[in-house]
């Protein structure tokens, strides 16, 4: 499988992408990345590639404050004006089931998209690899306030060590929402690394996790 670089117009200039498409996908995810680390970052690559071999392509993009060499994360009218042109280039580029999502800052840019209907029509779900439910230290639920007005299915995949999501409140909130799945992998932090002596593997998260999507997936396509 061959990579391609593609630049995506915006309202306001353009952004880079990459696409990564196995033969015979069955589905398409536009991967948005988070908010310290772009499209080529390692977990970004590692797992797309986990995901061309499940038979999904991904459509990795930049947020413009990352194509400018920027380290602070784009306001949320620039984000989510970006994550509509990007979405509609998407359903256009290939016939393939849209699916959207991205790693926290992406995944969440994603949900207030999808809250504002700006997202095309076409889209079959949400995939939120690591919700940022709050800041690191801080736990609340203010930033999920809007979740239950998403009318799309949502796939939310989450550690138990994740500093920025306490499932304490993420569970009760996601319950009665009947569009969200939850899928919790024990032992993974926010970037879904593991600690030794809990003799889990970064590799077996990702596999785990791969898996839940493309199940997740094929039971909506």
């Amino acid at each position: 499988m061959e990579t391609t670089e593609l630049t995506i117009p915006l309202a306001e200039g353009t952004t880079s992408a990459l696409w990564l498409a196995p033969d015979q996908a069955k589905a398409q995810f536009v991967f948005a990345h988070g908010a310290g680390a772009g499209m080529r970052h390692v977990f970004m690559e590692e797992f797309s590639l986990a995901l061309a071999q499940a038979g999904i392509a991904t459509l990795r993009w930049q947020f413009p404050y990352m194509e400018k060499g920027s380290k602070r994360p784009d306001s949320p009218k620039i984000a989510l004006a970006a994550w509509e042109a990007v979405a509609q280039f998407a359903s256009q580029h290939s016939p393939l089931p849209l699916w959207v999502g991205g790693k926290s800052f992406g995944g969440r840019m994603a949900s207030l998209a999808a809250a504002e209907e700006r997202l095309p029509k076409s889209t079959k779900g949400i995939i939120y690899v690591g919700f940022p439910l709050h800041a690191a230290g801080k736990p609340g639920t203010q930033r999920a306030a809007h979740l239950a007005d998403i009318p799309f299915p949502m796939l939310f995949l989450q550690g138990t060590r994740d500093a920025l999501a306490d499932l304490s409140l993420l569970e009760p909130l996601l319950a009665p929402v009947a569009t969200a799945t939850l899928a919790i992998f024990e032992g993974a932090d926010h970037s879904f690394k593991t600690l030794k002596r809990l003799g889990i593997t970064e590799e077996a998260i990702r596999e785990e996790m791969i898996d839940r999507i493309a199940t997740w997936v094929a039971e909506r396509v």
